[in-house]
Order: C-alpha cells, then sequence, then structure tokens
C-alpha cells in the first residue's frame, strides 16, 4: 500500500512539475475560484430562507406562538427584543392561517371566546367571575379599536358600577372607560374617526356615555367633537380637511416629479420631498355692472313711451251793462265791446328707457399657494452634472407656475433657493434588504467569471505544451543526424575483444560512445 502511494504521489509531483511557475498560478488560482462557487451555490440553493410572519408582538402572543412552532417542529427565528417572528418562507402562510385559526395572537388582551371554552362555572365564586367578565370586555374593545385602520395598539380599562336596587336611574352611577391608543408612524386620525373611536366604547359597554370616556394616546389626547356630545368644536373637521388638501396637492407634486423623473435616473435612485404652505382663505365677490347698449347713443332700451297734445281756440267776452253816470250805472266802467278770438297749443313726451345690467358673483378658490420647496437626491452614481441641470430648470419652471398666482415677484435666484437637487451615493441597505447574502445575479456573475477563467487557464496550458512540442519537433528537425560508430560484434570472438573495442571508442570518440548508448536503448 505505502508503495502503491509513493507511486501515486511521484505521478502527481510529475505532472505538477512538468509546469512553469506561471502556469501553476493560473491553475491554482482557477481551482480556488472554481471551488469558492461550488460553494457559494451549494450555500445558496440549500439554505433556509426566513421572512417576517409576526411582529409587534407582546411578551404573551410570542410565547403562545413559539409553543406552537416548538409543537408542529417548525423552525424560526427571533427577532430583536422578542417582538417579531420569522419562519421559512416555504410555511410563512400556512403558519400564520394555522396560527389566527387558532386565535394565538390577542395583543395581550382576551375575550368572550376565552370564557366560552369552559362553560361549566363550578368553583368559581361570584367575584372572580365579575373579574373575567371585566377582563373579556376589556379585551373585546381593546380588539375592536385594533380593527380599525391605522390603529397600531390600543389598551382599555373599563370601570363598570355596583349594580343596586335602592337608586333610580338618575341617581345611578355611569361606566368609565380609559383608552390609551397607539398609531401606527406617520398616522393622524381624522375628526370623523376620532368620534368613531367614542361610539365604539359608548355602544359596547353599558351604561356609558360620551362624557365618562377619555380616549388618549402619546401625541395628546383625543377629544369629541360636538356633534355626538362632546365638549371639542367641530373647527376639528375643518382642519382635518384642510391638512387633507394641503397632503393631496403635495402628494400630486410629487408623483409627477417622481413620473418625469424615473425616466430619466430609475425610480429606485431617487428620494423627492415636497413642502407648501397654502392660504385657505374663502372669499367671494358680487360685481353689478350698467352697461349701456352699443350703437344707441349711450341709450337703453325704450320700455315706454308717452306723448300728448292739446290745444285751445275761443273768444274773449265783454263786461255788460250801459256807462253813464245815472244812479243806476257804474261810473268810470267801459261800456260794452265786440268779443275778440284766442288759441293755444299743449304737446308733451315722455320716453322711458331700461339700460343692461349685469351681475356677477366671483368665488375664489378654497386655497391658494403661498409657497413652496422641492428637494430632490440622486443617487451620485446615475446622475451627471447636465442631467442636474436639466433636472433643476424643470423643476425650477414648476415652482413659477405653481406660485403665479401667490401675489409675490419672485426672481430667478429666489426661485432656484426653493428647489434643491442633492446627489448623494445612496445606503444599499436602505430598501430593507435581509441579510448579507449575495443575490442571485452576483453568483451567476462569479460562476460566470470562474468558468471563463478556466477555461482560459485550460486554453493557455494546451498552448504552451502545444508551443513546446511543436519546437522540439521543429529542434529535431533541425539537428542534423550523427553517424554513429559501428562495432562489427560477428567478427569478435569472444567477449574481452568487444569491451577492449567499447573502452577504446569510449576513450578515443566519447560523445560518439554516448550516441551509440542512447540508440542502443531506443532500438531495444
Amino acid at each position: 500500500m505505502n508503495e502503491r502511494w509513493v507511486q501515486v504521489r511521484e505521478k502527481l509531483a510529475g505532472f505538477w512539475n512538468q509546469y512553469s511557475k506561471t502556469q501553476k498560478w493560473v491553475l491554482a488560482s482557477s481551482a480556488a475560484l472554481l471551488l469558492l462557487f461550488i460553494i457559494l451555490l451549494t450555500y445558496f440553493f440549500t439554505r433556509t430562507q426566513y421572512e417576517i410572519a409576526f411582529q409587534d408582538l407582546d411578551s404573551g402572543d410570542a410565547s403562545a406562538i413559539i409553543e406552537y412552532l416548538d409543537g408542529s417542529g417548525i423552525p424560526y427565528k427571533l427577532g430583536p427584543g422578542g417582538s417579531s417572528i420569522s419562519v421559512p418562507s416555504a410555511k410563512a402562510d400556512k403558519v400564520k392561517v394555522d396560527v389566527g385559526s387558532q386565535g394565538l395572537v390577542q395583543n395581550g388582551s382576551i375575550g368572550f371566546a376565552e370564557m366560552s371554552k369552559s362553560s361549566s362555572t363550578i368553583g368559581t365564586t361570584d367575584q372572580e367571575f365579575k373579574v373575567k367578565k371585566l377582563n373579556a370586555l376589556n379585551g373585546e374593545v381593546q380588539q375592536l379599536l385594533q380593527s380599525m385602520q391605522g390603529v397600531k395598539r390600543a389598551k382599555v380599562l373599563v370601570n363598570l358600577p355596583e349594580e343596586t336596587v335602592f337608586l333610580n336611574d338618575s341617581d345611578k352611577e355611569r361606566a368609565t372607560a380609559s383608552v390609551v391608543m397607539t398609531f401606527k408612524p406617520g398616522y393622524r386620525p381624522k375628526q370623523d374617526e376620532i368620534d368613531s373611536y367614542y361610539n365604539l366604547v359608548k355602544t359596547a359597554v353599558p351604561s356609558m356615555d360620551i362624557g365618562g370616556i377619555t380616549i388618549t394616546s402619546p401625541t395628546g389626547d383625543l377629544a369629541p367633537s360636538s356633534k355626538i356630545g362632546g365638549s371639542g368644536s367641530v373647527n376639528g373637521t375643518i382642519l382635518d380637511q384642510q391638512f387633507e388638501i394641503q397632503r393631496q396637492f403635495e402628494t400630486g407634486i410629487k408623483s409627477n416629479i417622481q413620473n418625469f423623473l424615473a425616466q430619466i435616473v430609475g425610480m429606485d435612485n431617487m428620494v423627492v420631498s415636497v413642502m407648501s404652505s397654502l392660504n385657505f382663505d374663502q372669499k367671494s365677490t358680487t360685481v353689478n355692472k350698467v352697461l349701456p347698449l352699443e350703437n344707441n347713443d349711450n341709450k337703453g332700451i325704450i320700455i315706454s313711451e308717452q306723448q300728448s297734445n292739446e290745444s285751445y281756440t275761443g273768444a274773449n267776452g265783454s263786461a255788460g251793462g250801459v256807462a253813464g253816470t245815472g244812479q243806476t250805472d257804474v261810473p268810470n266802467y267801459p261800456s260794452g265791446s265786440a268779443g275778440q278770438s284766442s288759441s293755444s297749443e299743449k304737446s308733451a313726451s315722455t320716453t322711458n328707457y331700461e339700460p343692461s345690467r349685469e351681475k356677477t358673483d366671483i368665488a375664489y378658490a378654497p386655497y391658494q399657494v403661498k409657497d413652496l420647496s422641492i428637494s430632490v437626491g440622486v443617487d451620485s452614481s446615475v446622475i451627471t452634472p447636465e442631467k442636474q441641470q436639466v433636472i433643476q430648470q424643470m423643476l425650477v419652471n414648476n415652482v413659477r407656475t405653481l406660485l403665479a398666482d401667490s401675489g409675490q415677484t419672485l426672481t430667478d435666484a429666489d426661485l432656484n433657493n426653493r428647489v434643491s437637487i442633492i446627489a448623494q451615493a445612496f445606503n444599499s441597505n436602505a430598501n430593507g434588504t435581509k441579510g448579507t447574502a449575495l443575490s442571485g445575479y452576483w453568483l451567476a456573475g462569479i460562476g460566470v467569471a470562474a468558468l471563463a477563467l478556466l477555461g482560459g487557464a485550460g486554453y493557455f496550458v494546451y498552448r504552451r505544451r502545444r508551443a513546446a512540442q511543436e519546437a522540439a519537433a521543429a529542434a529535431e528537425l533541425e539537428t542534423p543526424r550523427v553517424e554513429m560508430p559501428t562495432i562489427d560484434l560477428e567478427s569478435v570472438t569472444n567477449e574481452s575483444q568487444v569491451r577492449k573495442q567499447l573502452e577504446g571508442l569510449a576513450k578515443r570518440k566519447p560523445d560518439e560512445f554516448v550516441n551509440l548508448l542512447r540508440t542502443w536503448l531506443v532500438d531495444e
């Protein structure tokens, strides 16, 4: 066995020593890369991929889920603080369904379903039953609140009054409830949603009114509006509407910028931030105008016209009586004479005009853009100074258009100050990549590079060996054939004479003697 091993080792050493130093280095590096590629492929295709199935768990829910996973033989990983649990990706959906069907995630609360598991109350006192019932009621209200949109966690404490038969309804104590709610990051409940929280608690707890409910959050108290009997003002609804309008306005601008830049730098290579200031003062104006008709000498439409003409013709009367100085006569009275004729004429014309009247009611927009700022962060690896200048000019034009009705006189420098483009190398872990494992593209690239290097090394060795063989053949053809000395062995009678001839040849012509020996060896 040792001799066989020695022979194998000698053959390997001979195979290795036939190459030059450069060839040995190429072969060694190719073999190392090929081995590394095989190891990476084996690790990539045989490792277990985990994904987060449950997060934001309290200790009770995490303990119940771990107990179920241990009993089912399913591997898992605990997150920081034990608040999240990761399971193999292939089994994640099934685990979620099984855990949900068994009601293991209670978020630290129990409901009436927990009490219905054991219908027998033997061995339970009235006081213990009341405590269990109150805990179940707290859990039910808590679960209802946590099912609302944007609610991350809720804690409910209900205080039920003692029942008595000696007091009428007006003298009975009312139930109270204290609620602490935690919302998801970035979520702000509207006033209508806050009112729904109060109505939910009111209808879920008997003998409860709005005044006995207190709902608070880490950011402050949540007060009900006057619409449901609270002391708050409905102005909160208007404020929520204004915040929603501002949010939609900023989101629309952000979406337009992203759609434009996605074709230039890619959606994953940019971050857009929009800040705005809106004026929500509402104004309405009524304009009444009186306009003359065209081509009518500034007169209006004739609505009525009246004309009247009067004429009179007659004779003047004369005084009666006889002139004289008698007792019956009037002194100095003229005597009667013949009458004279007279005539008169009167005309009148009345025209009523109606001018053209115009009434305009102007209602201004419910909001107006007062100021605007746009910031864009772009990965420095995909942007050039020319692209940055084009993007800067586009954003400046957008800001100029949006601030056209703001009443401000903005110069180009003012507009440039409202737009900023930041070229920065992006963090590769910003998208929340899991672990440090190489992606499939990297592995494929490494594999291709290793195969290419190995193929190149083999081709290099093949060319070197072929070149060496061609060089040896060429040298053999160019070397003149030397006539070897001959010894007539047939004429020699004894061995001593052969030896003498060989010794003489070796002394006289040693080179020819060596060539003769080589020829004999080749012939044999």
